[in-house]
């Protein structure tokens, strides 16, 4: 199933204890409405406060039943900002998050003086003007197989390999709207809030556009890569 959902009440997507999880709700609405306790793997985690737009995940039933009444049964009981968008049947070894082969992130800041206020939970302001041109500069320099150690924090569990390969990294601007596109066949822990807080960092002209190179091949979490507010990332879409 495809599932979009605004981020802003929950903890992120996986279940954590004493805590309002998407995952939680999911799997809650699945034993309420087909009667079956049923774990939701989703393609990846998104944090507290992150919002997606097309989540992709999965979950296994013991008997077979009906897309559609699956989707409207599910979208019967969850709360108002968690929706399934879609509903299919796959092949039972179908996994979510194994089976992804790429993943976009967006990012989105409002840079402007005031930020109309039916996107303050969606967008992330920044006042000062940022410098657009520059964080493109950093952007071309980001993008491509690295090793993005300075750009990940501790999630507290060991990766195999810190080296990802960044297909795209683009900064787009429409008026006051500058939105981060990033695709990669996969990310590191708050990565894409890292590359974020970096590049408004060199915007605003804190930072040279070059650091770029020095802070990749630094491998170090250093306070030039701050991580930006959860409210402006969007899980976008999960290609397979």
């Amino acid at each position: 199933m495809t599932v979009s959902y605004d981020g802003t009440c929950y903890a992120g997507w996986q279940i954590q204890p004493r805590h309002t999880t998407v995952q939680q709700k999911l799997q809650e609405a699945i034993q309420q409405t087909l009667r079956e306790a049923s774990i939701v793997h989703g393609s990846g985690r998104t944090d507290r406060g992150v919002h997606a737009r097309r989540q992709v995940a999965h979950f296994d039933l013991s008997e077979p039943r009906e897309p559609r009444r699956i989707f409207r049964s599910l979208n019967a009981v969850l709360p108002s900002d968690i929706r399934v968008m879609s509903v299919r049947k796959t092949g039972s070894d179908f996994h979510a998050r194994r089976h992804a082969r790429e993943k976009e992130y967006r990012y989105f800041i409002w840079n402007d003086a005031t930020v109309p206020p039916f996107l303050r939970l969606y967008r992330t302001h920044v006042r000062e003007p940022l410098d657009v041109d520059a964080m493109r500069k950093a952007a071309r320099l980001l993008k491509g197989r690295h090793d993005f150690a300075a750009f990940t924090a501790n999630a507290k569990n060991e990766v195999e390999s810190t080296v990802r390969s960044l297909r795209e990294l683009a900064v787009r601007q429409r008026g006051a709207e500058i939105v981060i596109v990033a695709r990669s066949e996969g990310f590191l822990y708050k990565m894409v809030r890292s590359l974020a807080g970096f590049l408004i960092r060199v915007g605003s002209g804190e930072a040279p556009s070059d650091q770029a190179e020095t802070i990749l091949k630094s491998r170090q979490r250093t306070a030039r890569v701050p991580t930006a507010p959860p409210e402006g990332l969007f899980l976008w879409q999960v290609t397979y």
